[in-house]
């Protein structure tokens, strides 16, 4: 009986116990009316009563129960996984088949689905969902339509906006290219004569010509859009030289339609020596006005060594009249070379051929080769011409002034 009570403790320890520390039953583990009662005799030394009974039926059917309830927790999990695969499956074989099912369905869906509780119920049901998930379809198709057809149509505003816009500017500028034509075409036969000295390839690199020749093509355009253009001349332009290689690059077909006269003979061959003057910024003769019925040349030249009577001399010897600009008559001259670029002149000339205004024409010298008009008195020059030279030179404020003073005085007596 002694080791039927210890036999039964252990087992009560490794399992009992721990299931029901496991499942919180540890002081309602058993019935009142079947209790599992040990004996003092266990926790004494050997003296029990073999009155006292265990009640293994009791502890069996708890055993049991416990079991059952997980297994019925776990199989009932499984049914429903596998209640919920199949029913998915048999809504994807209708949907396959061609009945009203839904293509995208949920797990509560499917649950509800299960749930109902006819066959007819089921398939209203997944009618609701077919339906359901048709007009969600439809929505989303007509919205795509609406923001499809609202694009094209701000596409096409802009095309015909962008068709008439370039059509008024094509219209406008074609218009205006005969305008211009009609006028330089004009001026061919009773326009005033400019000519442009093409005889400096020698004495510029290749870099320099294209330069020149880039500031022509830029003093042909003003020549051009202006309202009295001149008749422009390049003169000892020949076949095969650098200028021609460079004028090609730029007008390509339009060369041979330019309105202008190009020769390889001499202006001195074709104009009479009397009316020609050479206008370079090395000529000591300071032109005063601008005379319409005179022929005035621009050397086509571009130095950026600054060679310094080159067109001077060519005059020279040609026995040609020369005159420079009036830039330190009309401008407060700053540090630098009174040397401008060809389209410069090109807009001087045309200015005052137009106004007979030097201020207007010198507008177009760069405004960093000068500080102002000569329109005011000599001491109020003299005060600007103070406050720039503190600000640049700083110690050297006394010699600017003098030299000032000097060359001030020089003009007003050669005047």
């Amino acid at each position: 009986m002694q080791s039927a009570n210890v036999l039964l403790k252990k087992i009560v320890r490794s399992s009992v116990l721990p299931f029901a520390a496991q499942h919180g039953m540890k002081k309602d583990l058993f019935p009142l009316s079947r209790t599992l009662s040990l004996s003092l005799c266990l926790k004494q030394d050997n003296s029990s009563s073999p009155s006292e009974k265990l009640d293994l039926d009791g502890w069996k059917k708890v055993m049991k129960s416990g079991l059952q309830e997980e297994v019925s927790e776990t199989v009932s999990e499984s049914k429903e996984l596998s209640a919920l695969a199949a029913a998915r499956e048999l809504l994807e074989m209708w949907r396959l088949a061609g009945r009203s099912v839904p293509e995208k369905i949920s797990e509560e869906q499917l649950k509800t689905f299960l749930e109902c509780p006819s066959k007819s119920a089921k398939k209203k049901y997944l009618r609701y969902l077919h339906l359901r998930e048709l007009y969600k379809k439809n929505d989303k198709r007509k919205m795509d339509e609406k923001r499809e057809r609202r694009l094209e149509s701000q596409e096409q505003a802009s095309k015909t906006d962008e068709n008439k816009r370039n059509s008024f500017i094509c219209l406008w500028a074609n218009c205006m290219d005969r305008a211009y034509s009609w006028r330089v075409a004009q001026s061919m036969i009773f326009g005033q004569p400019l000519i442009f000295d093409m005889s400096y390839e020698k004495d510029m690199s290749i870099r320099e010509v294209a330069n020149t020749v880039r500031q022509i093509v830029l003093s042909e355009g003003c020549n051009r859009r202006s309202v009295d253009p001149f008749h422009i001349h390049f003169c000892n332009l020949k076949d095969d030289s650098l200028y021609h290689k460079e004028f090609i690059k730029h007008y390509r077909e339009a060369w041979g339609k330019l309105l202008i006269t190009v020769t390889d003979q001499c202006y001195t061959d074709v104009f009479p020596k009397d009316k020609l003057i050479y206008l370079t910024a090395d000529s000591p003769k300071v032109m005063k006005t601008f005379d319409h019925d005179k022929i005035y040349i621009v050397g086509s030249m571009v130095d950026r060594s600054i060679k310094t009577g080159v067109s001077l001399a060519r005059a020279k010897r040609l026995g040609l009249e020369t005159a420079a600009l009036p830039l330190e008559k009309y401008l407060l001259w700053n540090a630098g070379a009174k040397n401008l670029t060809l389209d410069q002149m090109m807009q001087i000339l045309l200015t005052l051929k137009d106004t007979g205004d030097w201020k207007k024409a010198l507008e177009f010298v760069p405004k960093r080769k000068y500080y102002g008009f000569v329109s005011k008195p000599v001491h109020q020059l003299q005060k600007t011409l103070n406050l720039i030279n503190t600000l640049k030179l700083g110690k050297r404020q006394e010699e600017v002034q003098k030299q000032f003073a000097k060359n001030y005085s020089k003009k007003l007596t050669q005047k």
